[in-house]
C-alpha cells in the first residue's frame, strides 16, 4: 500500500546518499523499499532530483558562481568540458582570460584551511557589477586550496578589468582573512 503521509520521513542526508549511490547495500535496500511504498518520501526525492537538474543546467550555461570539489572538477574534465584553470597563491595575482568556446574557468585559491570551521568567499569584479558573496562554502581542510568557478556567461561579457577574491574564515572569535587573490582579466 502506498502511503501519502509518512510517520518516519527519510532525512535529507539519507535521500542524498541514496540518490548519489553512496549507501552500503544493506542500508540501500530498506531505503528503496520505503521509497517504493511512501509517496511522501518519493515526492521529496523527486524534488531534490529536480533541483539538482536545475542547478546542473544553470551551471552548464555559466549562470552561477560556485565553489566546487576536486572530484567535481575531475568529473568536468572527464565529461570533456573545456576549462581554464588559474592557480593563485595567497596575496598573489594572475593574468587570466575566458574565450567564447570555454565552458568553465576555475580559480584555484591556495589557502591554509586546517582548523577552519566556516569559510566565506567574496569576489569583486568589473566596475558596476554587484559583488559575489558565497557564505559557508564547502571546503576540504586538507586540500590547501579552494576551487572557485565564477559565472562563465557573465565573465565572457566583461571588459578588461581586475577582479579580487577574498577568503574569510569565520569562528566564535570572529572573522579573519585567509587570503586575497587578484585576477587580471583580459577578454578572450
Amino acid at each position: 500500500m502506498i502511503r501519502q503521509s509518512c510517520d518516519t520521513p527519510l532525512a535529507l542526508p539519507v535521500l542524498l546518499e541514496y540518490w548519489f549511490g553512496e549507501l552500503a547495500p544493506d542500508r540501500e535496500k530498506p531505503i528503496e523499499e520505503h521509497l517504493l511504498a511512501c509517496n511522501h518520501c518519493s515526492s521529496h526525492l523527486q524534488q531534490i532530483v529536480g533541483l539538482g537538474a536545475g542547478i546542473d543546467s544553470s551551471f552548464r550555461r555559466g549562470e552561477i558562481n560556485a565553489v566546487i570539489s576536486l572530484p567535481f572538477l575531475n568529473q568536468m574534465k572527464a565529461r570533456g568540458l573545456r576549462l581554464r584553470e588559474y592557480c593563485v597563491a595567497r596575496g598573489g595575482s594572475v593574468e587570466c582570460a575566458i574565450s567564447a568556446t570555454d565552458d568553465v574557468v576555475i580559480g584555484r585559491l591556495e589557502a591554509t584551511l586546517e582548523n577552519v570551521k566556516r569559510l566565506d568567499l567574496f569576489s569583486v569584479n568589473a566596475p558596476g557589477k554587484a559583488p559575489v558573496k558565497l557564505i559557508d562554502i564547502p571546503f576540504d581542510p586538507a586540500a590547501g586550496e579552494v576551487l572557485f568557478c565564477p559565472a562563465a556567461a557573465e565573465l565572457k561579457k566583461m571588459p578588461a578589468h581586475t577582479g579580487r577574491v577574498r577568503l574569510v574564515a569565520i569562528d566564535e572569535v570572529g572573522e579573519r582573512t585567509l587570503g586575497e587573490y587578484t585576477f587580471i582579466h583580459t577578454p578572450g
